[in-house]
């Protein structure tokens, strides 16, 4: 959801990527709250870390919370926004729908306030 939200939402010139400690497959309520709100994610794919060229990031958001966050090169600036995992958050499809609405719309807050204070990119 970080991804599709990043890359709808960014100001001209920047390129997004995301990654996860334990690459899964995109969860099915995560394609379904995104087309919420006209953003398609159903062709993306989870990926590690070592799958994106992080080396050339200039700024890295975790979204970790109870989970292990990576380690991040110092030289780059690192948000923490530590959100729920909405795939865990219980059994029920109609709680899993609500927690998965409350990260993405926490995310898209975030995102809003990270790009508002950003220089523009050439």
């Amino acid at each position: 959801m970080a991804e599709g939200l990043a890359r709808a939402t960014a100001p001209s010139g920047w390129r997004v990527y995301s990654a996860g400690t334990r690459p899964n497959m995109v969860h099915p309520l995560a394609i379904m709250v995104m087309r919420e709100i006209d953003i398609d994610i159903s062709h993306h794919r989870s990926k590690a870390i070592e799958d994106i060229p992080i080396h050339e990031a200039d700024v890295v958001v975790t979204l970790c919370s109870e989970e292990v966050c990576p380690t991040i090169n110092s030289d780059t600036q690192h948000l923490r926004w530590p959100l729920p995992d909405p795939a865990t958050e219980g059994d029920m499809i109609r709680y899993q729908l609500d927690v998965f609405r409350s990260v993405r719309d926490d995310i898209r807050q975030k995102l809003t306030s990270f790009w508002d204070t950003q220089p523009a990119k050439r």
